[in-house]
């Protein structure tokens, strides 16, 4: 288990699990998962009998949609199109506002002091009844008027690019790469080849909607071969509920379109998302120069791959010293003051060479320097020097000289749901098929006919703005104080055994640390995918919670504290964290719904009490902002706090 983060140094691991370990058993532990899925997708309100999705599929036998001679350029030849489910995917459901005030006070419940949760509570109650009931009632008929998207997805693009602030930070996270085992192939050329082959060839399956639509299964049914034999020649208007009635759920797979030849473009007052899917060259950066090179041949074959691995062997070969005004810093700037510049950019006659940047597949960053521990990846990965990154590209592939590799994405195009999956079968093809081998050799080519530097026309205004940029840079990563922990001795197993959830146990660790450091609670936010739903982006499982303050208080006094009430604890922790995320998968936390209300209100001018309420604004001062990832394919992950005095805590939960 590796949690790259200072909190948690000060939880007593060990004497949680004794406590476990001394205790009774006690009744099997049970999610609840599978009921909670049913009743939110229960086909209430459209009735479709299995007949009607079974008649719509043609008697006919079922031939793979390609043969297996093109597999050099597809990573995946999935019979289902990628995009199958997307048509009849839920939409994410808008709460009852009774709901939602309700885990609303329950979250406030540990933050606040008997007054002060009673004039909350007062202020809640008021707004369910008068103001809120109204901006309720608004948002619904809003989410009625606009059924092919969710309720939060603009709002939620907004919030991310309207922001001034940098993306460095504030924004981009990272997630590393596990080390490859095998001698040679973490030299930094041999593994830069074999991630952009394997990267094409996902590109090509996405493309050609090759890639395996992403279902989360609750059985075995939805990932057999006859599911899916079966499920392609059901309308896609329909695909969904055939998949429901194999115990499959499929995900929603918009974010995926923005994946590849995308790019965040500073805008005055807002930026925009710009996709180029004709593209088919790369970026790559190295010592701050930028390079461009055709992944693709004319007919949009991917090339040989020992001709890639001449290109990037030319570019490794550049012994040019570093340019004086890197353009790197300014994707790192202000975003206001970023548009500025990148106007001057074009104004000086370099648009062409941006357009190249912004439309390149992704951006490959080549770093001469080494990450040597956890804390030295987490900065390169996370931030590195500034000069050696475009942080706007939709994600960044970055390799040390090590070979060392981790992926670092912009946020707002989407939420790392697609780059989890890029993540892991990139991994997985280079792993089991690498396209060159440490003994292999570059094409003998000429390698500089086919590798465009790119030349920027540099004013002295633009100079002065990249030196202001470089300075606030480092004045902004300065500070970011970085400390992680391996903590070996159990894991997600025995923590089974015991019947408590991993990820409850962790929170809670979360909540134990904070505590005995400050004697305070302190406003949480893990992330939560609703991709469940058409359209969905996260919701915030609010992890500080009564039952949690009521054990952190418990175990300050462990000493004289009794060993089965102490187990109880932890047990009543697991069970309301496991119903807090399974409402939150569900689109049922209250944080989305409550963003959309207020931002109702401030667009008619209206500032309901509920809002301009303490206790709104401290619980929404996240002190402790936590993620998890679970994946063979990552080694760690990570970004910064959300608030000068926070904490960004990522973490990783392994079998042991």
């Amino acid at each position: 288990m590796i949690y790259p983060c200072a909190v948690v140094r000060e939880v007593t691991f060990d004497l949680l699990f004794s406590n476990m370990a001394a205790l009774q058993k006690i009744p099997a532990f049970q999610p609840g998962l599978i009921p909670a899925y049913r009743r939110l997708y229960g086909l209430t309100g459209r009735k479709i009998r299995k007949e009607q999705i079974l008649a719509a599929v043609p008697a006919t036998s079922v031939q793979g949609r390609f043969k297996s001679s093109r597999s050099r350029e597809y990573l995946q030849e999935s019979i289902v199109p990628s995009y199958h489910f997307q048509p009849s995917m839920p939409r994410l459901p808008v709460p009852k506002l009774s709901d939602t005030c309700g885990r609303y006070l329950a979250s406030q419940n540990p933050m606040l002091d008997s007054q002060q949760y009673t004039e909350t509570e007062r202020i809640t109650k008021e707004f369910e009844a008068k103001e809120g009931a109204e901006l309720h009632k608004e948002l619904v008929a809003m989410n009625d008027q606009n059924k092919h998207t969710s309720y939060i997805s603009g709002p939620w693009f907004d919030m991310y690019l309207q922001s001034r602030l940098s993306v460095v930070l504030n924004f981009n996270p990272f997630m590393s790469f596990v080390d490859d085992p095998r001698a040679g192939y973490t030299d930094q050329l041999v593994r830069a080849t074999n991630f952009v082959v394997s990267s094409a060839r996902f590109m090509k399956s996405l493309r050609a909607e090759l890639l395996k639509p992403e279902i989360f299964h609750l059985g075995e049914r939805s990932k057999s071969k006859w599911f899916e034999k079966i499920i392609r020649y059901v309308p896609s208007s329909l695909s969904w509920y055939g998949a429901y009635m194999a115990n499959g759920y499929p995900l929603d797979m918009s974010q995926y379109k923005n994946l590849f030849n995308s790019t965040r473009i500073p805008r005055t007052g807002r930026d925009e998302i710009v996709v180029d899917d004709m593209a088919n060259h790369l970026l790559v950066v190295r010592n701050g120069h930028m390079y461009v090179f055709d992944v693709m041949d004319a007919d949009g074959n991917i090339k040989p791959a020992a001709e890639l691995h001449a290109y990037l062997s030319h570019i490794l070969s550049d012994n040019s010293p570093p340019p004086s005004h890197p353009l790197g810093y300014l994707t790192a700037e202000n975003r206001d003051t970023w548009a500025g510049l990148r106007q001057k950019l074009e104004d000086c006659g370099n648009g062409e060479a941006l357009k190249a940047v912004d439309s390149a597949m992704f951006c490959l960053c080549l770093d001469d320097s080494t990450a040597e521990d956890p804390d030295s990846l987490t900065r390169l990965m996370l931030h590195g020097d500034g000069a050696n990154r475009w942080f706007d590209k939709s994600f960044s592939l970055i390799i040390d000289k090590n070979g060392k590799a981790a992926v670092n994405f912009e946020h707002a195009w989407g939420d790392g749901v697609a780059v989890l999956r890029y993540f892991n079968e990139v991994f997985d093809d280079m792993s089991i098929s690498p396209n060159i081998t440490p003994s292999c050799k570059p094409a003998d080519i000429n390698a500089s006919e086919h590798v465009r530097k790119l030349e920027f026309k540099l004013d002295g205004a633009l100079q002065e703005g990249i030196q202001t940029a470089k300075e606030n840079f480092f004045a902004l990563v300065k500070p970011l104080d970085l400390a992680s922990l391996q903590y070996s001795k159990y894991g997600k197993n025995d923590l089974k055994k015991f019947k408590i959830s991993p990820d409850s146990l962790m929170q809670l660790a979360i909540q134990m640390g904070y505590h005995r450091l400050t004697g305070k609670t302190a406003g949480t936010y893990e992330s939560c995918s609703t991709a469940a739903f058409k359209h969905g982006r996260t919701e915030t499982v609010r992890s500080c919670t009564a039952e949690t303050r009521q054990c952190s208080l418990a175990f300050d006094k462990v000493g004289s504290a009794n060993a089965s009430d102490l187990r109880q604890l932890i047990q009543a922790c697991s069970d309301k964290h496991n119903s807090l995320t399974k409402n939150a998968a569900m689109g049922q936390g209250w944080d989305r719904h409550l963003f959309a209300l207020r931002l109702l209100a401030e667009k008619s001018g209206a500032s309901p009490a509920i809002f301009r309420d303490p206790a709104y604004a401290t619980i929404n001062h996240i002190i402790l902002s936590t993620s998890t990832l679970s994946s063979h394919a990552v080694q760690l992950g990570g970004f910064a706090p959300v608030v000068p005095n926070g904490f960004g805590i990522g973490y990783g939960i392994r079998d042991r």
